[in-house]
């Protein structure tokens, strides 16, 4: 692609089994390179046989991707764009210890990295190398994470510490914000992601709310009243009754009722639900079942490839800016 400020090269890093190449199987799925259904089982870039057999990845692995982005949706982009087409050049590189200096020569030739921590590991000590290698190269990160409002913040908390720790003073404030969009939130296995920012867009357009404002209200200690309709930042109401979080509340549970529902064979309770989804189900799916279901729901309501490709071409920077420092 001859438009340089549309390319995005970056790295997938991360603690090793927490997750890369399952989750950049999403990636490579919304590019239409493998199937949806493969995306999370088929880990397409762990090409050598060894890396299959043994379920991690030795050798860094790159692959170029096309994604297309709304106009309404590039807005959020602050760098200068032409046109909506942008070429991803991603590499996926190894999480073992024993194979950093492929992690080292992955990110020297990229200008972001896609950082993924599991939430139930949380920061492991490959985790601290890899995110200490990327601030060392200059590289800007965003972080991808899996499951509940406090790991998720201890987690993010933890992965601020380390970038503060070593950040560049050229990078400017790199750390990540979930309010911001620099956080998603993913199951790598089951093909499915989010971030703050696609909640907001959808709320926003519901309640007729500007988008920024409804992002800065979805996490951390902000709580709605459903009797007053007032947002506060207060755990309780007048009462002293308690409130719940507006993350919990405007982004977990419909997720959680999907989960209920699929899980809990209420068949006319998940057609329900996605009927107000908008989301179809065609002839076979709907004769799905338990985790068949949910996974096939849950990419369908909130894909992964989408929710990452959006977040790495409005916050990673294009080879012109990153060539500033």
């Amino acid at each position: 692609m001859d438009k340089v400020t549309n390319v995005r090269n970056m790295s997938v890093i991360a603690h090793v089994d927490h997750g890369k190449s399952t989750l950049t199987d999403s990636l490579v799925s919304m590019a239409g390179i493998i199937s949806s259904a493969r995306a999370g089982e088929a880990r397409f870039t762990d090409t050598r046989q060894d890396e299959q057999d043994r379920g991690i990845t030795i050798k860094s692995t790159a692959i170029s991707l096309f994604f297309e982005m709304t106009e309404d949706d590039l807005r959020d982009v602050k760098q200068k764009t032409e046109g909506t087409a942008f070429l991803i050049n991603l590499i996926d590189s190894p999480g073992h210890v024993d194979f950093s200096s492929e992690v080292t020569a992955a990110l020297r030739v990229t200008d972001g990295a896609l950082v993924v921590v599991d939430c139930v590991d949380g920061v492991c000590v490959q985790t601290e190398t890899v995110l200490r290698q990327a601030l060392g190269e200059r590289i800007k990160p965003v972080v991808t994470k899996e499951d509940l409002y406090q790991s998720f913040s201890r987690t993010i908390e933890s992965v601020n510490v380390i970038i503060a720790t070593y950040n560049d003073e050229a990078l400017g404030d790199v750390m990540v914000y979930p309010e911001q969009g620099t956080v998603a939130f993913s199951s790598g296995l089951h093909g499915w992601a989010f971030t703050i920012r696609q909640f907001a867009q959808r709320y926003s357009k519901k309640f007729g709310v500007d988008r920024q404002k409804m992002m800065s209200k979805l996490w951390g200690e902000n709580y709605f009243n459903p009797a007053t309709k007032k947002w506060t930042t207060k755990s309780n109401d007048a009462d002293g009754k308690p409130l719940e979080r507006a993350f919990n509340m405007f982004v977990l549970d419909p997720i959680f009722k999907l989960f209920d529902a699929c899980m809990n064979k209420k068949k006319d309770d998940v057609f329900l639900l996605l009927e107000k989804l908008e989301i179809t189900l065609k002839g076979d799916e709907k004769e799905l079942e338990g985790k068949q279901l949910l996974k096939n729901v849950m990419k369908k309501f909130l894909p992964a490839g989408e929710a990452l490709m959006e977040m790495l071409v409005i916050h990673l920077p294009s080879p012109v800016t990153a060539q500033k420092y």
